[in-house]
């Protein structure tokens, strides 16, 4: 983007009345799952950077679902294009150039192939920007069942328009996730890294009136680099706590992720994200955000007193968890030495009289020590320390974003690491995850097919059974749409393992169902079965382009 005629128009030289003005301009981060939480982080950070330049914050987000999605999974929500187009027309309404990013890691998101196009029809007030981490190539290209086109013919369109500087498609290849699939990892890390270091080098260039230079942005981006090295210096710290939290939930206990200020959403994104990719039940692992929240979110009420699957903030952490904590739960505080030391000490007390099993991820920089009374409290530390720098007034939110971007390496590697220990990954396949939007049937049947080596066809017919048992499956629901397989499946636990075990075994899904629940695993039962006598499998994905890359 820096550096284009159409972005110097709308970020580096903008006409008089349109940016300055109050309501003239807005900049829509967007997405679904993980890619939404993401847009929610970043917009907040954005507009309290604005904010404290004495400036009109010009940031709001999108996520699909709304801000309940935000802490708590509803992944079926960004199935829908229409339900894309209709939020965006909401917060745009009576904008006169509005940048909408579109983020959707494996370039998949109804909800985001939506919104773009309908920016693309509208370039008189839009400008839209897709990011993801696939060649164009590879969008998905299955039919959006309220929609005109596919994901990769709304892909393929903005690159045509990007010749024209009226679209801009960000899709710099990463590689395969370290587990297939799973976005929130490589996926979420380099959407952050990717945008904070876009957006802080535009508003220098709007600050400083000059065109960033790549300098500029090679600085930024080794500041990332920076944290990554520092992160993983920890390494035998980090692998002591995956052990721990793996423990913990393999004695039924549960973990909980307890950050303050926006390490605290961080926090709440782990825990969220374990639900549908892992098949977690929502209180296994739970994220908790402490302090103030009241300006973060669009629309607050929707999460009050929504159930306890929206429970999320500091006063229900101490109403709702805290009298309720037991010895095999775990605990995990996640804190700058510059937050209220005193409020941490205090609550950390508070817990270390229900369980012993609490550490800390805390974050400092040279010359800070954590107080000794506080260090005391907990049996193991992961203390990071940043160098100072010596950057503008950018600089403190270089360093936050290394912060929080650190912690989520921390926290994915805990939670990710502790479910392999619990033997829900098979051969870097979420095995055990739930069928909760169309991008996770396709990945569904994509494994059944993998791991049984048996015909597209045939492994859709078991998949149906599996996802309709106990009813058994007629020529109607055969022909219903996917959104309706979905909405049956994502209530249901071990849909996959059950279809996959009776492709192998040639079994009835009850016969299946029945094994799956006398084995310590599910994995565990179909290891033992693909290696057996007589066992045909594939060395790779059949029907699925995407079922090695990031797909989201």
């Amino acid at each position: 983007m820096p550096g284009t005629k159409r972005y110097q128009h709308v970020i580096e030289t903008p006409e008089p009345g349109e940016w300055e003005e109050p309501d003239g301009g807005l900049v829509v981060l967007s997405g679904g799952g993980t890619s939404g939480r993401m847009a929610f982080l970043m917009s907040v950070s954005f507009n309290h950077l604005m904010k404290g330049l004495g400036q009109k914050p010009l940031y709001t987000y999108l996520i699909a679902g709304g801000d309940r999605s935000v802490v708590a999974s509803q992944e079926r929500t960004e199935d829908s294009a229409l339900h894309g187009i209709d939020e965006l027309k909401k917060v745009a309404a009576g904008k006169k150039r509005v940048i909408v990013i579109g983020i959707s890691v494996g370039l998949s998101a109804p909800f985001v192939a939506g919104q773009m196009d309908y920016c693309m029809d509208n370039t008189a007030v839009f400008l839209p920007v897709l990011v993801g981490f696939n060649p164009v190539s590879m969008a998905r290209n299955d039919p959006i069942e309220d929609w005109r086109s596919t994901f990769r013919q709304v892909a393929e369109r903005m690159q045509k328009m990007q010749e024209k500087q009226e679209a801009f498609v960000l899709n710099p290849a990463i590689g395969p996730e370290g587990l297939s699939g799973s976005s929130r990892m490589k996926g979420g890390s380099a959407t952050k890294i990717l945008l904070e270091t876009l957006l802080l080098a535009a508003h220098k260039t709007v600050d400083q009136g000059v065109v960033a230079s790549q300098r500029c942005l090679l600085e930024i981006l080794r500041t990332f680099e920076r944290a990554h090295q520092l992160t993983y210096s920890q390494s035998s710290k980090i692998a002591s706590l995956m052990k721990q939290v793996s423990t913990s939930l393999e004695k039924k206990g549960r973990v909980y992720l307890v950050g303050w200020q926006t390490l605290g959403i961080i926090a709440v994104m782990d825990g969220v994200e374990c639900i549908h990719t892992f098949g977690a039940d929502f209180q296994d692992v739970r994220g908790f955000l402490m302090g103030d929240h009241n300006d973060m979110f669009n629309q607050k009420a929707e999460l009050t007193n929504q159930g306890p699957q929206f429970i999320f903030s500091q006063e229900d952490f101490l109403t709702a968890i805290l009298p309720s904590l037991v010895e095999n739960d775990t605990v995990v505080f996640i804190f700058t030495l510059d937050d209220n030391l005193t409020e941490v000490q205090a609550l950390v007390e508070r817990v270390r009289e229900k369980t012993t099993n609490v550490q800390a991820l805390v974050h400092g920089t040279v010359g800070q020590s954590l107080p000794v009374p506080l260090k005391r409290l907990f049996p193991s530390v992961i203390s990071i320390t940043w160098p100072l720098l010596f950057f503008e007034y950018e600089g403190s939110y270089v360093q936050k974003f290394q912060r929080e971007l650190s912690t989520k390496w921390v926290l994915n590697t805990v939670s990710t690491g502790a479910h392999v220990l619990l033997g829900k990954i098979l051969q870097n396949h979420m095995l055990d995850l739930r069928i909760a939007n169309s991008k996770l049937f396709w990945r569904a049947l994509a494994m059944l097919q993998r791991f049984s080596g048996q015909s597209k066809a045939r492994c859709i017919e078991s998949l149906l059974q599996a996802i309709h048992f106990p009813q058994p499956l007629s020529d109607d629901v055969r022909a219903a749409p996917i959104s309706h397989h979905i909405q049956v499946a994502h209530e249901k636990e071990k849909v996959i393992p059950t279809a996959l075990l009776s492709l192998l075994q040639r079994c009835s899904i009850t016969e299946a169902k029945a094994r799956l629940a006398a084995a310590p695993s599910v994995c565990e039962v179909i290891r033992s079965v693909l290696s057996g006598p007589g066992q045909k499998r594939t060395t790779r994905a059949l029907g699925d382009p995407t079922a090695h890359s990031a797909v989201n």
